[in-house]
């Protein structure tokens, strides 16, 4: 009876899946796609101004539309926050999505693979949520290197990027186990660097903790913020009360990959990384100066 039952349930998600993905493809063909700047548009808007960023991808868009992140439990303040910020509009902070929705012909195979499965199972749920005559910017600013099928401009990319803090006094907001720049070059042209440690599951839960110690410091500090959904919503939050502040993402593991000249995702040491086998296997690292930064730890 059990495989009776397993057997029209496995049918019947592939039927609504097949649905889905119908629905998504013709519903695409009529709705307006929105307004995204390119890759290098969203660097130059980076390095011209001192704006701040929060970036929506797919791990955000699942949260608005009610569902769990395998780091980020769904939480309600979290997805009212979320659909607050992408509804923003502030001279000086950019809202950024990926630049998806009319061409796909910049990436890897793999990666648009990814993309065209998840549009067609998501485009319409995604379209609901944006402005579509906002201008947004591409929240792919941060990965730079492993899904471009022409990774011959990722080092002039990285090396745009990295002048956004030469000679800035930087606080690096990161989960436990993240350790940006730990091991390479990548903040090298800072002033100084200060770490505050947050939760590497659920950050979101000691989200005012961590606002307000970031608020302890210096206004005039550049604030880096590597920690998922969580990120999106303390950029806002702290371009409102006057820092700088970048939702960086992924951009150190971009980073380390450039630097391997690797072509696949793969762990890198003393470093988490949830998407790859192995990258959440994290040894603890001896490094006195890295341990020399970290001012607090929410956690």
């Amino acid at each position: 009876m059990k495989k009776v039952i397993s057997y029209f349930y496995s049918k019947f998600i592939r039927i609504k899946e097949k649905l889905v993905i119908v629905y998504n493809k013709l519903g695409s063909k009529i709705m307006t796609p929105p307004i995204v700047l390119s890759l290098d548009l969203t660097i130059e808007k980076l390095l011209h101004a001192q704006n701040s960023i929060s970036r929506y991808g797919d791990g955000e868009f699942a949260i608005m539309n009610g569902k769990d992140l395998l780091f980020q439990p769904f939480s309600k303040e979290l997805h009212d926050r979320l659909h607050e910020v992408i509804k923003s509009s502030n001279e000086n902070h950019l809202v950024c999505i990926p630049n998806i929705f009319n061409n796909l012909n910049w990436c890897t195979d793999r990666a648009r693979r990814y993309w065209i499965r998840y549009l067609n199972l998501n485009q319409i749920k995604i379209y609901k949520l944006l402005n579509r005559n906002k201008l947004y910017c591409d929240s792919l600013v941060t990965r730079l290197y492993i899904d471009h099928k022409d990774k011959s401009k990722a080092e002039e990319r990285f090396n745009k990027i990295k002048k956004i803090w030469t000679n800035r006094n930087v606080v690096i907001v990161e989960g436990k186990e993240s350790r940006l720049g730990i091991g390479n070059d990548l903040f090298n042209n800072t002033l100084s660097i200060k770490r505050i440690i947050c939760p590497a599951q659920d950050a979101f839960s000691e989200y005012h903790e961590i606002l307000n110690s970031i608020k302890r410091q210096d206004s005039t500090d550049l604030i880096l913020i590597a920690l998922g959904p969580t990120a999106t919503i303390l950029s806002y939050d702290l371009y409102l009360n006057g820092y700088q502040a970048l939702d960086i993402g992924h951009i150190d593991i971009e980073y380390e990959w450039f630097l391997q000249k690797v072509t696949d995702k793969v762990p890198v040491k003393n470093k988490y990384i949830g998407e790859v086998p192995g990258g959440s296997t994290v040894e603890e690292l001896e490094d006195q100066q890295y341990r020399s930064q970290i001012i607090d730890m929410v956690i």
